[in-house]
This record gives C-alpha cells, sequence and structure tokens, in this order.
C-alpha cells in the first residue's frame, strides 16, 4: 500500500496442477491487506494470470448468472466462478463456447470443504486467445516454476511449503517437462500431418471418346 492507496497484486503464473494443489491460506497481516494462498513450491499468489481451454461451462442454478467453469492447460485442470460481482468476466464467458483457448486472470480463493481445502479462481477478465499466446505462456510459466524451484528450501516461504505440502521437487519438474512436451508434440503433429485428400472431380454427364484416349501402347508388354 502507497499514500493509503492499495496497489493491485501482480497476478502470478501458476500451470493448473500446481494451482489445483494450493490449498494453504495465508491470512492477511492487516484488515486492509490481502489474503494470499501458498503454493507447493513456495509462491505466495493473490491473483493468478493462467491461459487453457476453457472446457465446460456451467450455470449453477438457473437464471443466477453464477457460472462455473472448467479451465485445462497442459498440466491439468482448474475450477473457477463468475457471479454477478465480476460483470466483466460474466459478459465474456456467455459469449465464449467451449472448447475454447481463453486467458484468464482472477483472484485465487481457498474454501474449507468437510475432508479438504478446495481451492477456486475468481475470473476479473476472460479474453479468447490464440495458440501462439498459448505457447507463450506455457514457457514463461515453466521459466517461473523452474525459478522457484531453483530457490526452494531457500526463502522462508518455500520452507513453510516444504512443511504443509512436503513437495517433491522432482514432480514439479517433471510438471515443466511435460507442459514444454505437450506443445512441442502440438507442433510437430501439425508439421507432419498429411494433407488433406482433394476430393475426386465428378464427371458425370461426360463421355470419353475412344479415339481420344487410346491407350493401347501403355498396355503393350
Amino acid at each position: 500500500m502507497t499514500d493509503g492507496i492499495r496497489r493491485r497484486e501482480v497476478a502470478l503464473r501458476l500451470f493448473a496442477h500446481e494451482l489445483s494443489r494450493s490449498t494453504h491460506k495465508i491470512e492477511p497481516a492487516g484488515e486492509r491487506e490481502p489474503a494470499y494462498v501458498l503454493t507447493p513450491t513456495g509462491a505466495k499468489v493473490n491473483r493468478v494470470f493462467s491461459v487453457g481451454v476453457l472446457l465446460d461451462k456451467e450455470e449453477v442454478r438457473p437464471d443466477s448468472n453464477l457460472w462455473r467453469l472448467r479451465v485445462s492447460d497442459p498440466t491439468g485442470v482448474f475450477t473457477a466462478f463468475i457471479g454477478r460481482y465480476q460483470p466483466d468476466a460474466l459478459e465474456s464467458v456467455i459469449e465464449i463456447e467451449p472448447p475454447e483457448l481463453i486467458a484468464i486472470v482472477g483472484k485465487v480463493r481457498v474454501f474449507e470443504g468437510l475432508e479438504r481445502n478446495f481451492v477456486r479462481v475468481v475470473p476479473e477478465n476472460i479474453n479468447v486467445v490464440d495458440r501462439t499466446t498459448r505457447d507463450i505462456w506455457v514457457c514463461e510459466t515453466a521459466r517461473r516454476t523452474l525459478e522457484r524451484l531453483k530457490e526452494f528450501g531457500k526463502t522462508e516461504d518455500s520452507k513453510l511449503a516444504m512443511e504443509i505440502y512436503n513437495t517433491d521437487i522432482n514432480e514439479y519438474l517433471g510438471i515443466v517437462k511435460q507442459a514444454l512436451a505437450a506443445i512441442v508434440e502440438e507442433q510437430i503433429q501439425e508439421i507432419t500431418e498429411p494433407p488433406e485428400e482433394e476430393e475426386e472431380e465428378e464427371f458425370e454427364g461426360f463421355e470419353f471418346e475412344e479415339e481420344e484416349w487410346d491407350l493401347s501402347d501403355l498396355l503393350e508388354d
């Protein structure tokens, strides 16, 4: 906070695999301070920037204007909820039909269940994007994840994450490789995919005349 004005928290890039496992809430230090969620690799996140495929959307109750979304990136799936308090995101999602590549910026919230906590994203903005944007996001998110893993165990947040989640660094290194491999494989398939066969022309009503199509020379031994 500066001069009494609270600045927006930076939206962090997180893969769905890590986001969906981030269930530890860090309570605000003061009344006007933001709440954070601690991730297994030691990131403190209030807002998230994610790019993935909108798998499906569902209005929770008829005419409620409360929508549940499922979004998938190369590492997994996370859930988001949009209501009337997110008018920009609500207006966008009503017009988007799954499956569609989208970018989401939203707040991360943890809810307490009977047996365990659940993490949900509350989108502030949703936009349809192309594959190039998705690929850039995957590469940058991979880089940021690797940076956290490199510092894991050296910072107070990562030490707390290890205590809470018992984080396996190799698991998250594998997730980074999985995400990068997925976009490489997609590009290879696109390059090597055989071209579509051209439809044979129809010759209805066309009569071949024998003298114009003498194939006798070709048939001789």
